[in-house]
């Protein structure tokens, strides 16, 4: 008699860099023998890869938890993650979990599964942040047009705000030849396109003395893969080599993800970001100057403590004059053991959440005017598999969704579009162009 294979299910919260974590920790555990099985089945094992940005954030991985312990009363939940490494004792006490696992063990987890015997409790491997020095490498596999590759862990910063650093350590990263070489595998698998990810992108090649310019010459030479995204990167770390490189890059694309916060310098001190609002200007207005279609994605934080009516303002002004393509709005949320949680002047939800709306509606016509405004463009699209309403969707270089009738013959194939209209849906309706 054949012995049943145990089933296991994933969830994920939050970043990129958690979906490239979590995939390789899937891969792991199907080589040891797993049937990896959707969250929404039944499984014999559940691993919760968690997010602790903000309180929400925690929130959502309590609930993701308790839903799965219920689905499945006789499963093994492992909790992993930030929240994990964060607040392992408060994760811990949630009926139905039997592994908490910090920052430093998560890729060990297949060993503490082979090993972990009875639910008398839940078993806590978390670690002390300081002493985290190892990087694990981790790339996204199983989506036939891209992957999320990690090039970069950790964070030495230290906003006023931010738990990341005590939840995943110091700024580290493997050597550039051991990312080309991660990147050599995704193109085996016939990914066309790759997210590079990270806490502090821009950092990289802090402990092997190298630098992020030299990643990117190198992976642009890899066989096989057709484009790169830069997921994230600090204002502060655009450098003029970096954004000429990118300008002359075949491969890598005009489209950055660039953390703002806040549009008041006054802000910005509190926060105890490295940059002013003056140098972010400058950045997005160098590099529109070598890529004019460039699309920006940019990161507020509202309702900082301390913030009045007249910082908003400042700051909602300034959004507006830089005109980005999307903002990324994030209430703000105290966080224990961080600066910002002693500050005063502390400000009212119902007003953070006034804020939040009102930058909502700002980040919904900016979108809507930059895609509008590239009507009758053609752009090169990256086609995905699945389809919706005889429809299948992909992206231009400058990550604007585009959708075309079904072919299942163009799907992970980069092909030719012209943007013909703005669907009352939100993409743009394009046209396939002749060969």
């Amino acid at each position: 008699m054949v012995e049943q294979r145990k089933r296991v299910a994933f969830y994920t919260l939050g970043c990129k860099l958690n979906f490239s974590e979590t995939s390789t920790i899937a891969r792991q555990l199907v080589e040891m023998g797993y049937e990896r099985v959707s969250p929404d089945d039944k499984a014999d094992v559940y691993v919760i890869n968690t997010c602790s940005v903000t309180e929400q954030a925690d929130k959502k991985c309590r609930q993701a938890i308790r839903k799965f312990a219920s689905r499945s009363p006789g499963a093994l939940i492992a909790v992993v993650g930030c929240y994990a490494q964060l607040k392992p004792d408060e994760v811990a006490a949630i009926e139905g979990v039997d592994l908490v696992v910090g920052a430093s063990a998560k890729f060990q987890l297949p060993q503490l599964l082979a090993t972990h015997v009875g639910k008398d409790g839940a078993k806590v491997y978390s670690c002390d942040i300081d002493r985290v020095a190892d990087f694990s490498p981790a790339y996204s596999s199983g989506d036939r047009t891209r992957s999320f590759l990690k090039v970069q862990d950790g964070c030495d910063y230290h906003c006023s705000y931010c738990t990341i650093p005590l939840a995943r350590g110091k700024s580290r990263n493997m050597p550039v030849s051991n990312i080309v070489a991660q990147a050599q595998a995704i193109a085996a698998q016939n990914v066309k396109e790759i997210v590079l990810t990270g806490v502090n992108t821009g950092d990289f090649g802090r402990s092997t003395g190298e630098s992020f310019i030299e990643l990117l010459k190198e992976l642009d030479a890899v066989e096989g893969i057709e484009r790169y995204r830069i997921s994230s990167i600090e204002p502060n770390l655009i450098t003029d080599e970096i954004a000429h490189f990118v300008a002359s890059s075949k491969k890598f694309l005009p489209h950055f993800h660039i953390p703002l916060q806040s549009g008041s310098n006054r802000i910005l001190g509190l926060m105890r970001r490295r940059y002013n609002r003056e140098l972010f200007a400058e950045k997005i207005a160098m590099i529109r100057r070598l890529m004019p279609d460039t699309f920006f994605g940019v990161d507020v934080i509202v309702g900082f403590p301390g913030e009045t009516e007249a910082d908003f303002m400042d700051g909602y002004s300034f959004i507006r004059e830089v005109n980005p393509a999307f903002l990324h709005v994030f209430p703000y949320s105290e966080r224990p053991n961080t600066a910002a949680a002693l500050l005063p002047a502390k400000v009212d939800a119902r007003e953070i959440k006034v804020r939040a709306d009102r930058l909502g509606a700002l980040s919904s016509e900016l979108h809507r005017q930059f895609y509008i405004s590239r009507t009758g463009q053609v752009h090169h699209v990256l086609l995905e598999a699945s389809q919706k309403s005889g429809l299948m969707f992909g992206f231009t270089e400058n990550y604007i969704r585009v959708a075309v009738p079904y072919n299942r013959n163009l799907a992970g194939k980069v092909v030719d579009v012209r943007l013909a209209a703005l669907n009352p849906n939100g993409f743009m309706e394009g046209e396939l162009m002749q060969p």
